[in-house]
């Protein structure tokens, strides 16, 4: 492994550790969690704009396939390695890690450790990255929202919605897709385990996406009916 990407892993779990105190300072008054969703969603955002920025061939986002990485690769699949590693230790502080959301760090850091190591799949695991996080800050916004007081609103259930479509398109639709290109590539074993692995934590949280949006609706639903009776 380069050792500028060793330097920017370390120093990367350094500053976001930096980051959240000051976000937990800044925000005393609102929960450890409230914090840390702040922290992902600024990793999300700058994540999908690095990837974007990443992409060697936008008529084919995931050409070359099973290529040697680029610098600009390297340094993206760094960067976010070092933000998994953080979160996982920090998420213990709070209220502990539950097992799909363990399993998915989990892969997450094999397959970006597995990628810097081998220095290939630099196309495919972009791709991943800008489809895996480009619904992650709705996913934090929702809850959010709901910390500041806007919990059963209108504002609320579009951050669902948008959440949802963009979970849905991304990981759904985009996702097999990726999934099929890398298990079809010469790629190494270790990066096609990883990106199975990662497309079945997604079709679960896909289930239970599904799940709350129609508890959602039919919520909302019921209480229009009620007013209006």
């Amino acid at each position: 492994m380069e050792e500028y990407v060793i330097r920017i892993v370390v120093v990367g779990v350094m500053s976001w550790s930096l980051i959240f105190m000051i976000t937990r300072r800044t925000f005393a008054s609102y929960s450890f969690e409230f914090s840390n969703r702040l922290v992902s969603t600024l990793h999300a955002t700058v994540a999908v704009i690095l990837a974007s920025l990443s992409v060697q061939h936008w008529s084919c986002p995931v050409c070359p396939v099973a290529s040697y990485s680029s610098p600009q690769q390297m340094k993206t699949l760094a960067f976010s390695m070092s933000y998994m590693m953080y979160d996982l230790v920090c998420c213990h502080f709070d209220k502990g890690v539950g097992l799909d959301n363990a399993i998915h760090h989990l892969v997450s850091i094999v397959g970006f450790g597995a990628g810097l190591a081998y220095q290939r799949c630099g196309s495919e695991m972009v791709a991943a990255l800008w489809i895996t996080e480009i619904s992650s800050p709705f996913l934090h916004l929702r809850e959010l929202l709901k910390e500041i007081g806007f919990r059963d609103t209108d504002l609320n259930l579009a951050a669902d919605i948008c959440f949802a479509t963009f979970f849905t398109l991304g990981r759904m639709v985009g996702g097999p897709y990726l999934a099929y290109v890398t298990l079809s590539a010469p790629n190494p074993f270790l990066i096609k385990v990883m990106g199975l692995g990662l497309q079945l934590v997604s079709a679960f949280w896909f289930y239970k996406i599904i799940r709350m949006m129609r508890y959602k609706l039919k919520k909302r639903s019921s209480s229009s009916d009620k007013k209006f009776s």
